[in-house]
């Protein structure tokens, strides 16, 4: 089933408040489309859509879904056994999943832009949206958090270039038709769907060869199995990465006192060599600018509207955000929610004037937790205190015999001051007592430990 904007129709969505559904409801809504859903939570992001003219429910019931409606759309996280995916099958209507959707609606576009990779996927994004917004290309754009430039997720743009992200998990995007493809990292994540790493490399093998001929992919040329995920790959390479065998690659990167890079880029190919500065932190994010670079040169978006643009970036929410501070302590919040995702994250910090580094995690799943178990420990360390949450188990059941207590005796083995607290509560009334004025105190996970961030500044 296609899905065109000179035909709008009406459009019913299973699970419409994610950050990624919501954001392609209103997609639908600026082009005339009829749009409901349903979804347990009331929140900004679902009061926005009622506000464009959505029809939300909050709840998940059969008689919402009413006959007229031409297509559902529901996320991975809908099971077989919700009452309103029951329906749905029972009667007959047409369906996709939100992978499947957002495929069909990039079809629209003349140069959809993926941005795929197991970490960076959203800074990445959000770099590039500010490139393109800053050389006035009108683009649509579908973030995976809020970007602060444009205070929401989403932008509905012109024709021409649509920007998005494409997340590897259940294989969603091997769904997708892009014509530009930004590959970051590719890694372990993910367990509970992905055998091994293998089967990850052989996901984003198929996720690459899906660009055409006359596509773009640019990829990490310094990861693990580059090989392996480049193979048979038609469309034309280019790789970045901090060696100069890379064909866009950095040097001479400096910090400032508050962790943001300075650094110079090189273009193989151009000869060019231009001077960049970033407003987020971490040398992580060096790499990230690389690529987004990468594809703007392709485009060929001049290097001062990039510069400019790069500079102004501030990334989006919970990505190494200052919630505030309390008795001095400077707080930061970050979705981090993989061992190298906090390694980089706690690099970042490290690099940040402080006292000591506190840091406050909530682990993500059971099974990631449970596979990364030894590596969580080992970055964790790296700050000077650890206080650990009970994990947020998302679509999880705590069957995996692995939890935050788990992680505890893992990180006190390595000697590091850790504690472990079941509420957030007790969390925030240790922080409290204990955090001293010139500390750092950093909130990390993909979970609703950023609750913690917000309710001890506000204090």
């Amino acid at each position: 089933m296609s899905i065109r904007f000179d035909k709008p129709m009406n459009v019913y969505f299973i699970g419409i408040g994610g950050i990624s559904m919501s954001g392609l409801a209103k997609i639908l809504l600026k082009e005339g489309f009829r749009v409901s859903g349903s979804d347990p939570t009331k929140t900004e992001l679902t009061t926005a859509l009622e506000q464009s003219g959505a029809t939300i429910y909050y709840d998940q019931t059969t008689h919402h879904i009413e006959d007229d409606t031409d297509l559902v759309v529901y996320t991975a996280a809908i099971r077989e056994n919700n009452p309103e995916y029951v329906y749905m099958i029972e009667k007959g209507f047409k369906h996709m999943t939100r992978g499947q959707f957002l495929g069909e609606l990039m079809k629209n576009y003349s140069v959809p832009i993926a941005v795929s990779g197991t970490h960076g996927k959203t800074t990445t994004t959000s770099m590039l949206a500010e490139i393109l917004l800053g050389a006035d290309t009108d683009p649509t754009l579908s973030v995976g958090g809020v970007l602060k430039s444009i205070g929401t997720n989403i932008r509905v743009g012109g024709p021409e270039y649509f920007l998005f992200e494409a997340c590897e998990y259940t294989n969603s995007f091997l769904d997708f038709f892009p014509k530009i493809s930004i590959i970051l990292n590719v890694e372990e994540d993910h367990l509970d769907f992905f055998k091994d790493i293998d089967d990850i490399r052989n996901s984003f093998n198929r996720f690459a060869r899906l660009n055409p001929a006359d596509g773009l992919l640019v990829i990490n040329g310094e990861m693990e199995g580059f090989d392996k995920v480049v193979a048979g790959v038609s469309c034309p390479i280019v790789t970045f990465g901090h060696d100069e065998n890379c064909d866009v690659y950095a040097s001479d990167i400096t910090f400032d006192e508050s962790a943001h890079a300075s650094f110079k880029c090189h273009i193989k190919k151009t000869g060019e060599c231009f001077d960049i500065k970033l407003n987020v932190t971490g040398e992580h994010n060096v790499y990230n600018a690389l690529s987004a670079i990468a594809v703007a040169r392709y485009l060929g978006i001049p290097v001062d509207v990039i510069a400019s643009s790069l500079l102004r970036c501030g990334g989006s929410k919970r990505r190494f955000e200052i919630r505030g501070s309390f008795n001095g302590v400077t707080v930061i919040d970050d979705y981090a929610h993989h061992p190298t995702e906090i390694n980089a994250t706690l690099d970042a910090a490290m690099k940040v004037s402080h006292r000591e580094l506190w840091c406050v995690f909530q682990p993500h799943t059971y099974t990631r937790t449970k596979a990364f178990l030894k590596e969580f420990a080992d970055v964790l360390s790296k700050a000077d205190h650890v206080v650990l949450a009970d994990v947020y188990p998302a679509r999880e059941k705590d069957i995996y015999g692995c939890n935050s207590q788990n992680l505890y005796e893992e990180i006190k083995k390595l000697g590091t001051d850790c504690h472990y607290f079941h509420s957030f509560d007790e969390i925030l009334d240790y922080l409290y007592k204990n955090c001293i004025n010139g500390d750092l105190l950093i909130t990390v996970g993909a979970g609703d430990v950023v609750k913690i961030a917000d309710r001890i500044v506000s204090k």
